[in-house]
């Protein structure tokens, strides 16, 4: 069938507008999709930065600085991980522990329990990350009418953006889950000792950030929950049990706190 010279030229017109439209597409798309790449792989190298900064410096960096940063994080207490020396072995559950030799009985949690060790916090786990979620499940659940779990606060914790991604939680965990929890909290230093022992008798209770020394040879909240007539301090360690029975000096507490908390710390006082 013949196609007379008008139609061909209008058919050779419309494919050439066609491929014209489909280039004009193609052109569109890379400059639309170009930008939105380039901010995927900013956030995606941001991210990485954030969460392995040791492998990152390590690019720039030879093995003795890198050495030296890390000792920098262990000696401060920057991040908060538990080292197998950390806590004792063999011990596979706490259920049921309450403390009551101090003025205020206080429901025991260890991050090492079975029952919360290897559950979520963010994309690390309680038991090698979650001294801070268990410290204030056992101040929530001993001074309110709440029972909350290891589990139940790292959830919260991770909700609500406290949570460190491979170090821990960010300080501002202490005071921020006390006052989303209905309790009163009040930031101390180490300067202030008799300040930490008169709300200790009181009944209060008070979270430590410790640093390197008999608690870890990093980072580690634990709650102090009472003082003997003797003076000496009574903590819940949430790594462990074996320390929380023991009978502590305050000048160990005071010279292993962290030294350079923030969020008001490194002790926070923390009542009804």
């Amino acid at each position: 069938m013949a196609i007379d010279p008008a139609t061909a030229k209008l058919l050779a017109q419309a494919a050439l507008k066609l491929a014209s439209d489909e280039e004009a597409r193609k052109k569109l798309l890379i400059i639309i999709l170009t930008p939105l790449l380039c901010v995927v792989l900013i956030l995606a190298a941001f991210v990485y930065i954030l969460t392995h900064p040791l492998e990152f410096l390590g690019e720039f960096f030879d093995s003795r600085a890198i050495t030296e940063v890390e000792r920098l994080q262990n000696d401060y207490g920057m991040y908060q991980y538990l080292a197998a020396t950390n806590y004792e072995s063999g011990i596979t559950s706490y259920e049921g522990v309450i403390f009551t030799d101090g003025a205020t009985p206080v429901v025991y949690y260890n991050q090492r329990d079975e029952r919360f060790r290897d559950k979520s916090y963010g994309t690390d786990n309680i038991g090698g990350y979650g001294c801070g979620p268990t410290a204030m499940a056992m101040v929530v659940s001993s001074l309110t009418d709440k029972t909350v779990d290891p589990v139940e606060m790292a959830e919260w914790s991770y909700d609500n953006g406290y949570w460190a991604p491979g170090g821990g939680s960010y300080h501002s965990l202490i005071p921020g889950a006390a006052k989303a929890f209905g309790l009163q909290v009040e930031g101390c230093p180490a300067k202030e000792p008799q300040k930490i022992v008169d709300a200790l008798s009181s009944g209060k209770l008070v979270v430590a950030l410790m640093g390197k020394g008999h608690f870890t040879s990093s980072g580690h909240f634990i709650v102090l929950r009472g003082v003997t007539a003797g003076g000496k301090i009574l903590v819940a360690d949430p790594a462990s049990k074996k320390r929380s029975e023991q009978e502590w000096d305050l000048s160990i507490i005071l010279n292993e706190a962290h030294k350079s908390a923030e969020a008001g710390g490194p002790f926070w006082i923390i009542s009804t």
